[in-house]
């Protein structure tokens, strides 16, 4: 195996299970499989910084243990799921507001995953809102 590589994702088709990064050094892009990704394939997205060790496939340049540098939380669950953190009921407002319907709510919440992590499967669209809209309505966030 060669030296540890960094590059940049520059796509990567989650049901395909295949895309290519370009690499820092260099200028031929490397492909990259999901077989060898360390962390969860839906993590990886275009312009995701990752480290690779480089190898000599039957086609060209081949990614392997290929990690993510840099994961933004802001559009991560927690690891176990949101029972691994304690979720506080906001403070109250200076003006208060009636919560929405669930159906409002909902549908919010779909646009809000779809706008920040375009990979989502439908499957997963559903069980992280179903988890979401449960926990709403049982801080009373939304009203059924």
């Amino acid at each position: 195996m060669a030296g540890l590589t960094a590059g940049k994702i520059l796509r990567f088709d989650e049901v395909r299970g295949y895309g290519f990064i370009a690499p820092e050094v260099g200028d031929e892009d490397v492909f990259m499989h999901a077989n060898d990704l360390v962390d969860e394939k839906y993590l990886y997205q275009e312009g995701s910084e990752v480290e690779f060790f480089m190898e000599m496939g039957e086609k060209g340049p081949k990614a392997s243990h290929i990690r993510l540098v840099h994961q933004s939380t802001s559009h991560q669950l927690p690891r176990g799921g949101l029972a691994a953190r304690t979720v506080s009921a906001p403070s109250a407002p200076d003006t208060e507001r009636p919560a929405p319907a669930t159906d409002d709510f909902t549908r919010d919440l779909t646009e809000a995953l779809l706008d920040s992590v375009g990979s989502l499967t439908g499957d997963q669209i559903k069980q992280v809102r179903a988890c979401v809209v449960d926990l709403a309505r049982a801080r009373g966030w939304v009203t059924s």
